[in-house]
């Protein structure tokens, strides 16, 4: 496993001293080195309003505000969004899914860990991940799990609550460019890859606009990447249908 990827920008252990991670509320963030009881902290909102972001999130340290921030119904959540996914429910947490994945060294919570989050309720812990983005949708746990359990959609399905709720991580390439695209599809009808890679840059790594702005150029000139946004004619039509769909 490189020590970085060059898809995400960020190292496995980057990825584990940024703050505190999801899922450590339950286990050792419960449990201080000294002995002493952590201090209770305030549980995070549920969501963010659309078009807005917070600002900060850190996960319930405190062992009885975790539990008051659960959210009993969020497995069902995930179940109307995913055929078969309330076969999370017989999770025997076999390991296996977490054996065959990949990705594992740049998730901050396993994909077993992750199932059984979700399946207990800790919903904001879960949707503040970064694994449902490290995932490459290979579907080595789909295959291998011994329950049949759809945890590839089920990664999937985390990923839209994400970008609704605009929690996901902003230093991920992979969630800043689907947030990208779905906002311009959205209002456009059409993606343009040279807004979506200048969007990207700007707000992943800026320093990367300068070093790439000859291949930019080059591309430009051979006619492979357009300056003009594109657009369709019934845009109007295709919000509808987007919002009937999400409805």
């Amino acid at each position: 496993m490189p020590e970085r990827s060059a898809v995400y920008g960020i190292s496995p252990k980057e990825v584990r001293q940024e703050g505190m991670m999801p899922g450590q509320s339950t286990l050792a963030a419960t449990r201080p080195k000294d002995g002493r009881r952590s201090p209770a902290r305030a549980a995070p909102r549920r969501s963010a309003p659309p078009g807005r972001r917070r600002t900060k999130w850190r996960p319930v340290t405190d062992p009885a505000a975790f539990q008051s921030t659960l959210v009993p119904g969020f497995a069902a959540e995930i179940a109307t969004m995913v055929p078969e996914a309330e076969l999370l429910r017989r999770c025997i947490q076999c390991g296996t899914c977490s054996g065959v994945c990949p990705m594992t060294a740049y998730m901050d919570l396993t994909p077993r860990r992750l199932i059984e989050m979700t399946r207990e309720g800790a919903r904001d812990d879960v949707v503040h991940s970064v694994t449902p983005w490290v995932c490459t949708s290979c579907y080595a746990c789909t295959e291998g799990c011994p329950k049949q359990i759809p945890i590839t959609e089920i990664m999937h399905a985390i990923r839209r609550i994400s970008l609704q709720e605009r929690t996901y991580p902003r230093r991920f390439s992979t969630a800043v460019m689907t947030r990208e695209l779905v906002d311009l599809v959205g209002s456009r009808g059409r993606s343009t890859e040279s807004w979506i890679s200048m969007k990207l840059y700007l707000k992943t790594h800026p320093t990367l606009v300068a070093k790439n702005a000859g291949v930019g150029m080059h591309l430009i000139r051979q006619g492979r990447l357009g300056l003009r946004r594109d657009k369709i004619r019934a845009r109007k039509e295709l919000r509808a249908m987007l919002k009937a769909a999400s409805s």
